[in-house]
Parts: structure tokens; sequence; C-alpha cells
């Protein structure tokens, strides 16, 4: 196991600079996501960190040794793909242990290892088979597998369960994350999937256009984004936000934004007259019999909840409810926000206002 630590890193194309001076900090056992958008770099990082892209500029530390111009041979790491990248003709103890018999290693001690790993994974039945006789599952644990064996100080994950399908995701996801708690290896993982970051992670990082737009424990990025980019991206469904200015009212502060009117929480810095973007969790909104009337559009009930989308003041916003409702499209409801948990960010900016 092993700290990565990760200064000032750049990454150029040409003369298009696509990763800005990125400053992070893995500590040793972590299992940190790297999550954005399509394009904004995290994947870049990654190869970076495996020495699968050359550094523009900047330093990547694995443990104690800058690793900038090893290559990824020694650089002790360890990498599953998105595509499982097996040899067809193999078997999966020979793809498993593959990487060893290049090193020479005694075929005693990859035996071993290999034995380890497919205890590990559940795959000891199936260390005769070939890829072909596999599902997408068991070829991702033979991929992960193929890791495990080389004992790496640390694990990189790129998007690895992309190709699976939803149920199967899930799965994945567990058996990942209950093989990092038994491991304890320092684990870069890589997804556009913000439910799969919050889920698995120890640490955040969001990313935007090559820079890091926050890094937090899922719950904290969740209670208290930095910006509108990190608070409409973290949260499914996502949040609500709207442009608008705050006003003062006969019962205190109000945020406007045409005909929509909510009342708004007091905070520095947020005072009548300032632009704002109003956030509000969809959960956060609850329908009342007073305030905000709002037109239903959209009911999907999903079992455990209800999602509603609304239209009120010529604006959508969505409502997660945990109770069975019996509301249709075209009816009217009212809605009344939690003031607790609005969030206000600068209308100009986008950055939150504490």
């Amino acid at each position: 196991m092993a700290e990565v630590t990760i200064r000032d890193l750049r990454k150029s194309y040409g003369g298009m600079e696509v990763i800005h001076g990125v400053n992070v900090r893995i500590t040793d056992g972590q299992f940190v996501v790297l999550v954005g958008p399509s394009g904004c770099g995290k994947s870049t990082l990654l190869r970076m960190i495996a020495g699968l892209e050359e550094i523009s500029g900047g330093q990547i530390a694995i443990g104690d040794r800058v690793v900038n111009n090893l290559p990824p041979s020694q650089r002790d790491i360890a990498m599953v793909f998105q595509n499982y990248a097996l040899y067809p003709h193999k078997t999966v103890a020979a793809n498993m242990g593959f990487a060893l018999k290049m090193q020479k290693m005694p075929k005693e001690e990859i035996n071993t290892r290999v034995d380890r790993a497919a205890d590990i994974l559940g795959l000891k039945p199936y260390l005769g088979r070939y890829p072909r006789e596999l599902s997408g599952g068991q070829r991702q644990r033979v991929a992960m597998g193929r890791a495990i064996v080389r004992n790496p100080k640390v694990f990189l994950f790129d998007e690895p369960l992309s190709n699976l399908d939803a149920k199967l995701r899930v799965q994945m996801r567990a058996e990942i994350r209950e093989l990092h708690q038994r491991l304890s290896t320092t684990t870069v993982y890589v997804t556009h999937d913000q439910i799969e970051a919050m889920t698995m992670a120890d640490q955040i990082v969001v990313m935007r256009d090559g820079h890091i737009a926050q890094v937090g424990a899922p719950l904290d990025l969740y209670d208290r984004p930095d910006n509108t980019f990190v608070a409409g991206f973290i949260g499914s469904p996502a949040m609500n936000l709207i442009d608008g200015v705050l006003e003062d009212g006969p019962d205190g502060l109000m945020f406007k934004a045409g005909d929509l009117r909510f009342p708004a929480p007091r905070k520095a810095g947020a005072g009548a007259g300032k632009k704002v973007v109003f956030g509000i969790r969809p959960e956060n909104l609850a329908l009342s019999k007073t305030g905000v009337e709002a037109a239903v559009t959209v009911v999907e009930p999903t079992g455990s909840e209800t999602h509603l989308v609304l239209r009120a003041g010529g604006r959508d916003l969505t409502v997660v409810s945990r109770e069975r409702l019996t509301v249709r499209p075209g009816d009217i409801v009212h809605l009344t926000p939690d003031l607790s948990l609005v969030h206000l960010f600068d209308g100009e900016t986008g950055n939150r206002i504490s």
C-alpha cells in the first residue's frame, strides 16, 4: 500500500491544455473516486498516474517515489480497464497469472497467488474455463483477479462497470467495495456515474474541464456543494437550481424568479437585491396545503419513492416523496421548501454563499 500525491499536474496536447494544475492527495489505503462528465479529464488523470500518458508538468509520487519518468511496469500499480482485455485463448488461471509469468516468477508462487485471488473473488470453479464461457460479471472478476495477484501498492480502475447491465453493476459495486475492505489497498477509481461515486468512495474528486471542482467525503459533497456544478452533478435526481434575486418580504427574505417566489434563508453576504441561484434537493421540497402553487406534469412511481416533475412559475421542478401519492398529471399541488436545507449560490460566480 502507498500514498499517492499529485502536485500541480498538467497535461497538454500540442498547445491545448486539458489538465490544469491538479492537486490531489490520496492517503494510504483510501478508496478515491474521480468523477465528472465525459471530457472532464478524469481518465486522462488516471492514465497519467498509471504511466500510460506523459506528464506535461507537475509531479506524481507513489509512496516516497516520484514516478514521473518511470514506465508503468515499475510503478507498482495494477489497472482494471473498461473492457476486460482478457486473452481469449487462455484459461481463467492463465489469464490471471500471465503478468507474473512474464516476470519469470516461480510456478508455485504463481499458482499460490492465483488460487488466493480466485478464492477472494469466487472464481475457484472457473479457473479451467475460457473467457467465452463466462458471463460479463465473471470476466470482470477475472480482470480484477489479474490485478490482485500482482499485490500492487495501488489499484487503478477505469470505468470497470460501464459494460455491465444495471443489476450486475449494483452487485459488482458491492463486490469491489468489499474487496477494498479486505485488502485495504490504495484505490483510484474513475467513473462518470455519480451513484457509483457516492456508494463506493471514501473520498470523491469531482472534475470539470480539467480542473477540480471539489474534493470531499460523499455526504459532505451532497450536503455542502461548493458550487452549482457540484450541486447539480452530485445527487439523483439532481438538485433544483433556479436563477433569481433576493428581496425583502413581509415575513422575511424571499427568493424571486419571475412569477416564482420561495422563502429564503438569511445568509452572510446574501441580502435583498442579490442575484443568486436557489438550490433545493427534490426530497427537501414537500407537498403541502399552502405554499407555491404548481401543476403536476409527470408522475414516476418507483416503488419506494414517487418522483414528480412540476411546473411552477414557468419553471420545471423535481420533487421526490417517500409517500404513495395519488396525484396525476394536470393536478394542482402546493410546495414548501425546507428552509434549513436550502442552498444559495452566487448568481455570477456560481460559488456557495455560506
